[in-house]
């Protein structure tokens, strides 16, 4: 057998800067650059510039207007602050199709005039833009700088040659949602992510230009390796010192070099001396601790250039004898693998709502999300290293310039920019296992990328691995496979199920990312006894069977498909999604989360009541797999007399059933059976006029463990706000996340109350969005601010302003009304 150990810690951001071509006769200034010390511009290294820029949505009327040119009036155009989706703010229209979530394709641009402070005239200056969706331009005072063609990869576009220090700059954005086809999925158009102006000398750190690693790691000791990479240092005495801290400020460590003496290259990487840590508290998602590492380049004896680079110290090990080991522990993923997107805000990406998501899957026991299918943000990783959650990363969905695509460009044009940006930015964060470098694209050659190979994807596959490790070889790779067998046999051939060879990619992967077919993983094995097998997607529809499925000593994990609900990939008008789910796209669980839980969670007494819904769920052929899921209900509310069928989710021994405080039985849980072990199926139980219904859990001793009570609830009499978090930054980008229930006079959802709900905002916030959970709505949830109640349930969402303070929310529902107090906090 085998092995394969990896270890190492991580890193940043990237993107590709392209050639600045001009677009008027006017040329761009020389201008002698020098370098300055650091200490007169530390504080303007990186500025947040979202605020307060402008935004037209392209029309017919506008085909011959250049909305690039710095003299055109914009003053009639719409201001907002970034990050923003303007395809979500569309109406819904079924005309435009499932796959982008019924929004019309669309196209817009942004502008932002500005000046600079004079003080900085002769310096670097550009912008870091986390995302353009799908593909856009960026001009300066007419002059297009920089451009993508996948904008979830970032990139950097260099303002300094046509930037005017005594008159206002207009930086002008264009933004295209690309073709219908360009995606299976809802991407989200425009600057959906954070844009920051960035200052720097001609000496400088280059774009993630800090790559942090961990050569040798025990318990005792670790060895960190931190490289630099220098841009425009040639003809200068040049050093970088790197001082390493704890997560409490304590220097541990220092190291220093110089420049190499021998080479031409004006943009060098430079590897510093090893310092070791001693006693290194290891990262891990139950201790995500964080190292920090500051890198100052001094030029001449002066600083000029500083970057501080969070990292984690931790071991990861793959093999095909026990899977994967974080730091010498032997670990199961149990993840969730699904889309970019954050519910009621669209693609638009706010740091507090993915923090939101992902601590809420932590609290149901998952420990990865794979970012299925292309980079999420860059801040997203970081928040993953901060509450730990492990991340698979991944590149893009099919290697085609055809299919799947939406760029100006062909893929096979340009992979060799987006892969490294996506590693470099990247790189640092602990949190990231594995890079993943595609997904169910091994069934036809139109997808497999270089045409003419004739092997699925096995050569561009190790074209790809080794432009990943030219830039990190700390981690293995991988691709998603689709459910199908070698030689492209899926299911419509008829020995499909006969025919247990493993796809060839899937054989020359480093570690191979089976999607669904989990009952085949052992004949898998046989064919190939050294695969290591990860389950990247899993379906929600056999519930816990794909998890009980896998090899828990010898296999990496898996990561259910859709355990949230997101936009796009709809097979049916109204539905505006994908909704197979565990949770609604508020992150609110269904009852079916906690069967996940109890399995996730194993140790956790838990048990939960669930409703089977009388009109049934839905089952449908995706992908070359039959996936749905059963509509199970979460009240005691049904008409007088009737019978419904409970089932009761549970990781105990064994559940009594009590209904108006009538035991109607105990069952024990049925371990023997994968799709059966933990849901206890209870058969016609009698609702009579409402009431209660109790669940009731014993572990083998008789003892009760957990318990879970449903009532029938009354007419609503009040309005209930809960506010999720008492931290709320008054930063102009944090949020805040308010629940609004409707109550009968004991304080019980009223789920029938279905009246529209009105807000009303004042003080130090904005009214962002007003949520549901509707996946079938015709509604908008942007730039709204009445919206009906949907089983006594509304989600508020509001945005900071820059100011601290308070913050009024008033909400009207029928005869119902209430007001709620806050306040941000200045940092």
């Amino acid at each position: 057998m085998r092995k394969l150990f990896v270890t190492a810690v991580f890193a940043l951001s990237l993107g590709c800067s392209l050639p600045a071509h001009a677009q008027y006769k006017d040329v761009k200034e020389k201008k002698e650059q020098r370098n300055r010390p650091l200490a007169n511009f530390t504080g303007k290294q990186k500025t947040l510039f979202n605020f307060g820029w402008k935004f037209h949505l392209v029309t017919d009327n506008d085909k011959k207007t250049d909305f690039a040119d710095p003299a055109f009036d914009d003053s009639g155009w719409r201001t907002l602050d970034l990050p923003h989706d303007f395809q979500f703010e569309q109406p819904w229209n079924r005309n435009t199709g499932g796959a982008r979530g019924f929004k019309p394709m669309c196209r817009g641009w942004y502008r932002k005039t500005f000046r600079p402070d004079p003080a900085l005239n002769g310096m670097r200056i550009t912008l870091d833009i986390g995302g353009l969706i799908y593909f856009g331009d960026v001009y300066i005072n007419g002059h297009k700088i920089a451009s993508t063609d996948y904008g979830y990869v970032g990139f950097e576009a260099d303002l300094t040659p046509y930037l005017r220090f005594n008159n206002d700059n207009v930086i002008a954005v264009y933004a295209s949602t690309g073709p219908k086809k360009g995606s299976r999925w809802y991407t989200g158009g425009g600057l959906f992510r954070d844009v920051y102006l960035k200052v720097s000398n001609p000496t400088h750190i280059a774009r993630h230009g800090v790559f942090i690693t961990t050569p040798e790691i025990s318990r005792e000791r670790a060895k960190v390796c931190v490289q630099v990479e220098v841009d425009g240092w040639q003809k200068q005495n040049v050093r970088i010192q790197t001082r390493l801290k704890d997560a409490d400020g304590h220097t541990i460590g220092t190291s220093e070099s110089g420049m190499p003496k021998h080479t031409h290259q004006t943009c060098t990487e430079v590897k510093l001396p090893e310092i070791e840590v001693t006693a290194p508290k290891l990262w891990s998602p139950d201790t995500p601790y964080l190292y920090n590492a500051e890198v100052v380049v001094y030029s001449n004896g002066t600083a000029v250039d500083s970057l501080n680079e969070t990292f984690g110290i931790r071991k990861l090990e793959f093999s095909p004898e026990f899977g994967f080991r974080l730091n010498g522990e032997k670990i199961f993923l149990k993840g969730n693998s699904g889309h970019h997107d954050l519910g009621a805000l669209g693609a638009a990406c706010y740091d507090r709502g993915i923090e939101r998501m992902m601590l809420k899957l932590k609290e149901f026991g998952y420990n990865t999300i794979r970012c299925s299918h292309n980079p999420y943000s860059e801040s997203f990783a970081r928040i993953a290293d901060r509450v730990g959650m492990i991340i698979v990363d991944e590149l893009i969905d099919k290697w085609s310039d055809n299919d799947y695509w939406g760029g100006r460009q062909p893929f096979t044009n340009i992979w060799h920019k987006l892969i490294p940006e996506w590693i470099k930015r990247d790189r640092n964060r602990p949190s990231v296992i594995l890079w993943s470098l595609g997904n169910e694209l091994q069934i036809r050659e139109g997808w497999t990328g270089f045409t003419g190979m004739n092997d699925w994807g096995v050569t561009t596959y190790r074209i790809f691995d080794q432009t990943v490790k030219r830039f990190d070889n700390t981690r293995l790779t991988t691709v998603g496979m689709f459910p199908a067998r070698a030689g492209a046999i899926t299911r419509k051939d008829k020995d499909f199920e006969d025919y247990l060879v493993p796809p060839e990619l899937s054989c020359a992967t480093e570690i191979a990312s089976l999607n669904y077919q989990s009952d085949k993983y052992e004949a898998y094995m046989k064919y190939k006894p050294d695969m290591i097998i990860f389950q990247s997607e899993a379906e929600t529809s056999k519930m816990l069977e794909p998890f009980h499925n896998m090899n828990h000593e010898r296999n990496v994990g898996m990561a259910y498909w859709g355990s949230i609900e997101y936009w796009g990939e709809s097979n049916s008008w109204p539905k505006k999604g994908w909704n197979y789910s565990f949770f609604d796209h508020t992150v609110h669980p269904y009852p079916q989360a906690y069967l996940i839980r109890s399995a996730f969670k194993a140790g956790e007494p838990l048990v939960r009541i669930g409703v089977i819904d009388s009109k049934g769920g839905e089952s449908v052929n995706w992908n070359d797999v039959i996936v749905g899921r059963p509509s199970i209900l979460d009240h005691w509310n049904f008409k007088a007399g009737s019978k419904q069928n409970i089932v009761t989710y549970t990781n105990a021994h064994s559940v009594e059933l009590i209904v108006n405080g009538k035991s109607i039985g105990t069952k024990e849980n049925n371990e023997t059976r994968k799709d059966q072990k933990n849901s206890i199926l209870w058969s016609n139980v009698s609702y009579g006029n409402g009431g209660s219904i109790e669940a009731i859990a014993r572990d083998v001793s008789g003892k009760i463990v957990a318990r879970h009570k449903m009532e029938t609830a009354g007419k609503a009499v009040a309005l209930h706000i809960e506010q999720e978090s008492t931290e709320w930054k008054a930063d102009g980008t944090d949020l805040q996340y308010l629940n609004v229930t409707a109550v009968d006079k004991k304080g019980r959802r009223a789920i029938d109350f279905n009246e529209p709900l009105t807000v009303s905002v004042d003080g130090q916030a904005t009214l962002l969005a007003i949520d549901n959970a509707d996946h079938y709505t015709n509604d908008l949830f942007l730039n709204v601010s009445t919206k009906p109640m949907r089983y006594g349930r509304m989600q508020v969402i509001l945005r900071s302003k820059t100011e601290g303070g308070n913050v009024t929310l008033k909400v009207k529902a029928g005869k119902l009304s209430k007001t709620f107090k806050t306040k941000t906090m200045k940092q």
